[in-house]
C-alpha cells in the first residue's frame, strides 16, 4: 500500500503548480541566490534553471517537486507586492520620473557651469566653451519575455525567431542583427541570443564552423565611427554549455589562468589551424581573436568572449558573467551600442575606443596606379600608426624599468627632480576641535572625474622636444622641471581677488599626498598652470614639450559621457533634476534595473581603465628591467597623456575645494582620488554645500549626474571616524576610503 501512496505522491508532484517565469526569477533574486546556486541544489545544469526562469522550458519530475518547494518557501518570505503599490503616490519623495522607464534623451553639451569642470587651463571656470554635442544614445533593447524558435526540422542557418526590437531606421544591413551574440545550448539546440530580443539558430558544430557562420550568415558587427576607421568585428560570447558543445573547457586550470590561455596543442586550436584560421599573440584566452589575413577591404575576424574564463571581470562587470544568455546579450548590447563592441577588458576597450575615434591613418589614391592605399603620413589629430621609439621618451615621464633608464644604478630610487609623479589624491588630516563637535562625516564623489579631466585638454600627439630655461606656456603640453615650493595656500588668487585661507587645513595641489613641495620637481602642464592661476610666478629650468598637440580625448570623452548619461536616464536619474530630487533619484537607483546598473559600472571602468592603459606596465612574460615590454609597441603607450589627465583631474578638484573654503570656511577631512569628505551637522551633502535658492556656489561643488559634478558617496558619524583612527592608532587614516559603507578592512595595504 505504501508503494501505491508513493506513486500517487509522485504523480501529484509531477503536476506541482509553479509561478510564472518572471516570478521565479524575482523570488530567487529576492533571496540573493544565483542561478548557479539553484542549479547546484537541484542537481541540474545552469542553463536548465535559466530556461525555467525565461519560460523556454518547464521542469520535469523529480526536479519539479523540489523546485516548486523552493519557490513556495521563497514566496512565503518574499510575497509579491500588491498591484496598487507598483506606482509611487504623487506626493512621494521620489521624483515623478521614476513612475515609468524614461526614454534616453539626446546628450546635450554641458552648461557653462558643467563645462567649467573640464576647463582647459584657465583662471576662471566660465571661459571654457562647450564640447560638440554627440548623437543620442539608442534606447536599451527590451528584454524578451519568451524567446521563440522554430521546430528542429527547420534548420535554416540564421533563421530569425523574433524580430529585433528597437533597431534604428537605416541601420547598416551588413550588421542588421546587432554587434554581438551570446551562444548557448538548450535542449541540444545551439542558439545565438542577439540584441533586441533576436534569437538565431546556429548550425555550426565546431569553433571553426562557428567563426565561418558568424562572418558569412550571422550579420553581426558594428559600423565604423568615422570615415577612415574600421568596422568593429563581430563578438561571440560562449556560455558554459556552448564551451562544452564546442570542446572547450568550462573553466581554466590554475596554470592556464596564469598563462592567460589554453595550451597551443589543444584540439580546438588544431581545428582552427587546419581551417587556416589564426590567433593573435595572446592566444586562445578569455578574449580570443580569430582571423585570416585581410584581403583588400575584406576583413575576416571574430572576437570570442568566454565569461566562465573570467572574461567579464566582476570588478568592472559585476554579475554579468552569471546572467542568462538573453540578459547578458542585453547588457553587452547596450554597452556596445553606446560605447563600442568590447574588445577585451574595459581598460582595453577604453584604449581601443580612442583609436576607433581617431584612426591612425587614412586612404589616398595612388597617382600612378589609381588604387587606394594608406597615406604615408598619420591622420590629423591621431597618434599615428607607429609607436614612439622607447629611447625617445623623456626619462622623467617613463616608469621604473623602462629601457631609457637601463643605465641607472640597479637600486637607484628616482626623486621628484627625476620623475614625473602625477597621481590622484590620497590625503587626510586630523580633525580640528571644532570639527569634532559636529555630528557627521559626509563624502561626495565626482562623477567620471577622469573623463571630465580629459575633456578639452590639449595633449601631445608626437615626440617631445627638450628645452632648457623655457618660458612657461600653459597651452603647450609637456613636462616641466620647476620649483613650486614658494606657493603659499594661505593666500591665493580666486579670480582677480586675493583670498586668505587656513593653508594648514588644505592639501597641496602639487603632490598626490598633499605635501608641500620642498624643491624642484617635474610636473605636467596643468599643474604648473594652476600655480600661475593661484597668483604665483613660475620659472622652469628644463622641459620636454610637444609642439604637435591637440584635443585628442574630446570625442572619446563625449561618447562615454553620452553613454553614461543615457544609461542613467534609463535608471531614472536625469541631468536636469533639482538637488533634492537628484539625491532622491540616486537613492536606490541600482535596484531599478540591475542589468543597466552593470552597464554604468562598465562605462565608468572604461574611462578609468582607458586612461590607466596609456601607461601599461610589464605583465610578466619573462620581462626584465631595462628591456622593452609588449605595450611599448603601441602608438597608444603614452604616459605623458595619462599624467596630464590625472594632473588636470586633481587640479579641478583642488580648485573646487579652494572655492568652497573661501566661501564657507569649511575644509576637507580626507580626499581619495575623486571622493572628498567634509564634517557637517547633517547627513546630507545639502547640509554643507552652499546652495542658495537651488543654485550652487559658482566654481564650487554642484550636485548632479553630469561628469565633473558630484553625488553623495556616503555618510558616517564623526564618532565613527575618531574610533576608527584610535583603533588603528592612525590620526591621519584616510576616511574617504571607508566612508561609503563604514567597513574598515586591512589598513596597512589600503584595501
Amino acid at each position: 500500500m505504501s508503494e501505491l501512496f508513493d506513486a500517487v505522491d509522485a504523480l501529484l508532484a509531477s503536476r506541482a503548480t509553479l509561478p510564472p517565469p518572471t516570478e521565479r526569477k524575482r523570488l530567487r533574486a529576492a533571496h540573493g541566490l544565483t542561478i548557479d546556486e539553484v542549479a547546484t541544489a537541484l542537481q541540474v545544469r545552469r542553463a536548465t534553471v535559466s530556461g525555467w526562469e525565461s519560460g523556454k522550458t518547464e521542469p520535469r519530475p523529480p526536479e519539479r517537486d523540489a523546485y516548486a518547494r523552493l519557490l513556495d518557501k521563497l514566496a512565503e518570505l518574499y510575497p509579491a507586492a500588491p498591484a496598487s503599490t507598483a506606482t509611487p503616490a504623487p506626493d512621494a519623495a521620489v521624483p515623478a520620473t521614476f513612475t515609468a522607464m524614461p526614454a534616453p534623451v539626446e546628450a546635450r553639451p554641458p552648461s557653462t557651469g558643467e563645462a567649467s569642470e573640464a576647463a582647459a587651463m584657465t583662471a576662471t571656470e566660465n571661459s571654457q566653451t562647450s564640447p560638440t554635442p554627440v548623437a543620442a544614445a539608442p534606447a536599451a533593447a527590451p528584454r524578451p519575455a519568451r524567446a521563440t524558435r522554430t521546430s528542429s526540422t527547420s534548420r535554416r542557418p540564421g533563421a530569425k525567431k523574433a524580430a529585433p526590437a528597437g533597431t534604428p531606421a537605416g541601420a547598416d544591413p551588413r550588421f542588421e542583427n546587432g554587434p554581438l551574440a551570446v551562444v548557448d545550448v538548450e535542449d541540444g539546440q545551439v542558439l545565438a541570443y542577439c540584441t533586441g530580443g533576436l534569437v538565431l539558430d546556429v548550425p555550426a558544430k565546431s569553433i571553426p564552423a562557428l567563426v565561418d557562420w558568424t562572418l558569412r550568415e550571422a550579420k553581426l558587427g558594428q559600423p565604423k565611427f568615422v570615415g577612415p576607421g574600421k568596422d568593429a568585428d563581430p563578438l561571440i560570447v560562449l556560455t558554459e554549455a556552448a564551451c562544452e558543445r564546442y570542446g572547450l573547457p568550462v573553466a581554466l586550470t590554475e596554470e592556464e589562468r596564469h598563462a592567460g590561455r589554453i595550451p597551443e596543442g589543444h584540439k580546438v586550436i588544431k581545428q582552427l589551424t587546419r581551417a587556416d584560421w589564426q590567433l593573435t599573440k595572446r592566444g586562445f584566452g578569455p578574449w580570443a581573436r580569430i582571423y585570416r589575413p585581410a584581403k583588400g577591404s575584406n576583413r575576416q575576424c571574430v572576437q570570442l568572449c568566454i565569461p566562465s574564463w573570467n572574461a567579464l571581470d566582476p570588478r568592472f562587470w559585476g554579475t554579468a558573467g552569471q546572467l542568462p544568455p538573453a540578459e547578458l546579450a542585453r547588457v553587452l548590447g547596450v554597452y556596445a551600442t553606446r560605447v563600442m563592441t568590447p574588445r577585451g577588458s574595459t581598460a582595453v576597450t577604453g584604449l581601443e575606443l580612442m583609436t576607433a575615434l581617431h584612426p591612425p591613418t587614412y586612404a589616398v589614391r595612388d597617382e600612378e596606379t589609381g588604387a587606394l592605399r594608406q597615406a604615408d603620413e598619420k591622420a590629423p589629430g591621431s597618434l599615428g600608426k607607429d609607436p614612439i621609439d622607447p629611447m625617445n621618451f623623456p626619462p622623467c615621464e617613463v616608469p621604473d624599468g623602462h629601457p631609457v633608464l637601463k643605465d641607472l644604478p640597479r637600486f637607484h630610487v628616482r626623486g621628484p627632480a627625476e620623475k614625473l609623479f602625477e597621481e590622484a589624491y590620497d590625503w587626510a588630516r586630523p580633525m580640528t576641535d571644532a570639527e569634532c563637535t559636529l555630528r557627521h562625516l559626509v563624502g561626495i564623489d565626482v562623477n567620471m572625474a577622469f573623463g571630465a579631466g580629459a575633456n578639452g585638454l590639449p595633449v601631445g600627439l608626437g615626440e617631445a622636444t627638450h628645452v632648457t630655461n623655457p618660458v612657461f606656456d600653459p597651452k603647450l603640453p609637456g613636462s616641466w622641471l620647476v620649483d613650486l615650493s614658494h606657493v603659499d595656500l594661505s593666500r591665493v588668487k580666486a579670480g582677480k581677488e586675493w583670498v586668505e585661507l587656513d593653508g594648514s587645513l588644505l592639501p597641496s595641489p602639487f603632490t598626490p599626498k598633499g605635501d608641500r613641495p620642498t624643491g624642484p620637481a617635474w610636473y605636467a602642464t596643468p599643474t604648473v598652470a594652476y600655480a600661475v592661476e593661484l597668483g604665483y610666478d613660475v620659472a622652469p629650468t628644463e622641459a620636454y614639450v610637444r609642439h604637435d598637440n591637440g584635443r585628442y580625448l574630446d570625442s572619446w570623452y563625449n561618447r562615454l559621457r553620452a553613454a553614461y548619461l543615457a544609461t542613467m536616464v534609463d535608471l531614472g536619474v536625469d541631468a536636469d533634476l533639482s538637488p533634492q530630487d537628484f539625491l532622491a533619484a540616486m537613492d536606490g537607483y541600482k535596484a531599478r534595473d540591475p542589468e543597466l546598473t552593470i552597464v554604468t559600472t562598465a562605462i565608468k571602468a572604461t574611462v578609468k581603465g582607458g586612461i590607466g592603459k596609456l601607461r601599461e606596465r610589464p605583465r610578466g612574460e619573462g620581462w626584465k628591467p631595462g628591456e622593452p615590454w609588449r605595450a611599448l609597441s603601441r602608438p597608444t603607450w603614452r604616459p605623458d597623456i595619462r599624467a596630464a589627465v590625472i594632473a588636470r583631474t586633481r587640479i579641478n578638484l583642488h580648485r573646487k575645494i579652494v572655492k568652497h573654503a573661501a566661501f564657507t570656511g569649511q575644509y576637507p577631512i580626507a580626499i581619495l582620488s575623486d571622493c572628498v569628505v567634509y564634517a557637517a551637522n547633517g547627513p546630507s551633502p545639502l547640509d554643507f554645500l552652499p546652495y542658495r535658492e537651488g543654485k550652487p556656489l559658482p566654481g564650487g561643488f554642484k550636485l548632479g549626474i553630469n561628469p565633473g559634478l558630484v553625488k553623495h558617496e556616503g555618510t558616517q558619524t564623526v564618532l565613527w571616524g575618531e574610533e576608527v583612527r584610535d583603533k588603528f592608532n592612525a590620526p591621519e587614516l584616510n576616511l574617504a576610503r571607508y566612508i561609503k559603507d563604514g567597513t574598515v578592512t586591512d589598513v596597512d595595504n589600503g584595501e
